[in-house]
């Protein structure tokens, strides 16, 4: 049985994925703790709302920049000096915020997204959900080259393949046929967004209270200077996810369904040529007698 250090020997980000409600979390902060023990300079990120990361680092609190846990809890379980641990909890919507704000061509460009309205409703909607905002925060801390190992506990999913789409979910809505009528209107659109509108826009401002359509033309046209840094963007997202550095760890429980979610994400990543490191099963019980107890010391 390999460790999880041989597991990691050569990889700079390790992703702990799989069904919600298995252990990832717990996982992910046991492989990081573990690593930085052995004189490495870890980053672990969750995006877990219960917390328990924070809690189980000995951390008040945890935020969308990452927080350096005490050495003192390295050192009870390390064999080498030297070693560092740090900890995020992801942000979705601040990661799509400062992902608005890199890509806009200037400040007032900036400014229009971030404070429309319909923007403010819908970006966790654009980012493809929690899932692609997870992979663009690793994007970032792998680019700056500032941890020897990222541990990501992936977003809690019923699916996990959630996961593996989030960056072309992102790429389809970016190209798709919807917001292009918005950004280059024709036909019908464009008679919508010109002069003739005016009633109709006055009507759906009584209605919902504020100017729709303004603010729709307003998001959209604005975005629309952010097209090719996006999709550039989600394209390396999603190559780093196939990159040769990247190891995929897959938790699962030992109920059969959960088993069974674990062999079928095993053969998406091997159909999709990505690095599988290997697989935790948690919450596996032993009765006394058995050969799990005879191999103890």
């Amino acid at each position: 049985m390999s460790s999880i250090e041989d597991v990691l020997e050569g990889n700079r980000i390790c992703i702990c994925a799989g069904s919600g409600g298995v252990g990832k979390t717990t996982s992910s902060a046991a492989i990081a703790l573990g690593m930085a023990a052995r004189g490495h300079k870890v980053c672990v990120l969750t995006i877990d709302p219960a917390k328990r990361l924070a809690d189980s680092l000995g951390l008040k609190e945890l935020g969308n920049e990452a927080t350096r846990v005490d050495p003192k809890l390295i050192a009870e379980h390390g064999e080498e000096d030297g070693g560092e641990l740090w900890a995020m909890m992801l942000d979705a919507k601040e990661t799509f915020d400062n992902l608005v704000a890199r890509h806009a061509e200037d400040e007032e460009a900036r400014d229009r997204v971030l404070n429309n309205r319909i923007y403010q409703q819908i970006s966790g909607a654009l980012a493809g959900s929690q899932e692609y905002m997870a992979m663009e925060k690793l994007f970032e801390l792998h680019s700056e080259g500032r941890f020897d190992l990222l541990v990501l506990d992936t977003p809690p999913s019923r699916n996990a393949l959630d996961f593996l789409d989030a960056p072309s979910r992102l790429t389809q809505f970016i190209e798709g046929k919807s917001l292009q009528i918005f950004i280059k209107p024709t036909g019908f659109a464009a008679k919508v967004a010109g002069r003739g509108a005016g009633v109709a826009l006055s009507v759906l401002k009584r209605l919902v209270g504020f100017d729709l359509l303004a603010d729709l033309s307003e998001f959209f046209t604005a975005f629309s200077g952010m097209i090719d840094g996006f999709q550039d963007r989600a394209h390396r997202v999603s190559a780093l996810l196939a990159d040769d550095e990247t190891c995929f760890v897959i938790v699962c429980g030992p109920q059969s369904d959960q088993v069974d979610e674990a062999v079928f994400f095993h053969s998406k990543l091997m159909e999709s040529d990505m690095n599988f490191g290997g697989a935790v099963v948690n919450r596996v019980r032993y009765r006394l007698g058995t050969g799990f107890r005879k191999s103890l010391p």
